[in-house]
């Protein structure tokens, strides 16, 4: 049986963004899954049923502690030796495909889950650029996650090797048995309405991801704090309205704006302002419930995703409120302008632009019909273009076909 390793840089990357897709291999090959230590590791390596490898990374540019994890990734290889390396994480990216390289492993594939350089500037810009080059170099093939990825791959002559998306996009598709609004029981939806303190009257937005600013969680705070005050004024001109309106979301003076944040909040790599602190720590209507390992509840009481990032490869999130019918509101990068087509599931606004998002909140919460629309559409394109077990069967014939080409050659 042909051994696999696939790396990331972090365990949590692993546990995420390869959930099932591992165990779906195991039954055609010998995975390894290998990141830095931690509890994910372990419990990939129990619910994959696989073995893991432990060997630290960091996730930013340090070169003396990255030299020393690409020596123990070498070790590594040379002690297993796999036929493929697959990685998905940057800094795993670069480190496992020199260490592979230099023991010989014949398959390096790296899948760019999503571009760094693209939104630096000057030296910073150079230097990630380089390491991608060098990353790309010491590969034997290359999979963007989706078709923006590979046209930035292609614009800043990051390799000048074939590049092929998987599928249509995304590292491992949706499990839409698993992500089903009816698997949240009304009472359970109820329960966490009441524990949030979330009446039914309420719009809620919800953000799902890691609280930094190339997110746009800057922007989302603002553009809330200005959705608000047009609430407001709407409000109290039309005061004497409200008695006579007869459905929830047919005007959004019936319905007070929340915004749901599902996300750890970092303050290392890239922090948040501190009015942007400041304003989710007081205002009431901005309810921060940190990471949660199940968020599909939250989706489920939700109305409407905001994901207004700087930058991504291809989202899980979106697809996951798309598959729990959800609109998206989304900025116009890589991937998010693939899963979501303007008008049908969702709304595409400008990169660091809190004025486009207060607009494009201020829309799905005012016009019914466009509201609904957009709601009925959201599962159905998911279910279309990312369901699961399309994206792993074109993962393992991908494999099938390069192990097949290096048995040719040998």
């Amino acid at each position: 049986m042909q051994k696999i390793v696939r790396t990331s840089t972090i365990p949590l990357s692993l546990n995420i963004l390869l959930k099932g897709q591992l165990k779906f291999l195991s039954k055609k090959f010998e995975i390894i899954g290998l990141s830095s230590q931690g509890n994910d590791l372990i419990e990939v390596g129990k619910r994959e049923e696989i073995k893991t490898i432990s060997v630290d990374m960091e996730r930013g540019i340090s070169p003396f502690k990255d030299l020393i994890s690409l020596f123990k990734l070498y070790s590594q290889f040379r002690k297993e030796k796999p036929t493929i390396i697959h990685s998905i994480t940057p800094k795993a990216g670069l480190l496992t495909m020199l260490a592979g390289k230099m023991a010989g492993v014949p398959i390096r594939m790296h899948t760019f889950t999503g571009l760094i350089f693209p939104t630096k500037t000057g030296k910073m810009q150079q230097l990630l650029i380089k390491m991608d080059q060098l990353l790309c170099w010491s590969a034997t093939n290359i999979y963007p996650e989706g078709n923006g990825v590979k046209n930035d791959l292609i614009s800043y002559k990051i390799t000048s090797k074939p590049l092929k998306v998987i599928a249509n996009g995304n590292v491992n598709g949706i499990d839409l048995n698993y992500f089903s609004k009816n698997n949240i029981s009304e009472e359970k939806q109820v329960q966490l309405k009441e524990k949030l303190n979330i009446s039914e009257s309420d719009f809620i937005f919800i953000f799902v991801g890691r609280l930094v600013g190339d997110k746009g969680i800057n922007e989302l705070v603002e553009a809330f704090q200005k959705l608000e005050i047009r609430d407001l004024k709407l409000g109290i001109s039309s005061e004497h309205q409200i008695s006579s309106l007869q459905s929830p979301i047919s005007n959004s003076q019936s319905r007070i704006p929340k915004l749901l944040l599902v996300g750890p909040l970092e303050t290392e790599l890239d922090p948040l302002k501190e009015e942007t602190l400041k304003e989710i720590e007081l205002n009431k209507n901005i309810i921060s419930v940190g990471f949660q390992k199940d968020v599909r509840p939250y989706f489920a009481i939700s109305n409407a995703l905001v994901f207004p990032s700087y930058r991504e490869g291809f989202p899980n999130v979106v697809m996951q409120a798309g598959a729990m019918e959800l609109p998206s509101i989304v900025s116009n990068i890589n991937g998010c302008n693939e899963i979501i087509v303007e008008g049908e599931n969702g709304t595409i606004i400008p990169v660091k632009n809190a004025e486009a998002i207060t607009v494009a909140m201020q829309k799905l919460m005012e016009d019914k019909d466009y509201y609904l629309s957009l709601k009925n559409n959201a599962r159905p394109m998911i279910q279309s273009r990312y369901e699961q077990q399309v994206v792993w069967n074109a993962l393992l014939d991908e494999y099938n076909i390069l192990i097949k080409k290096l048995d040719i050659k040998n």
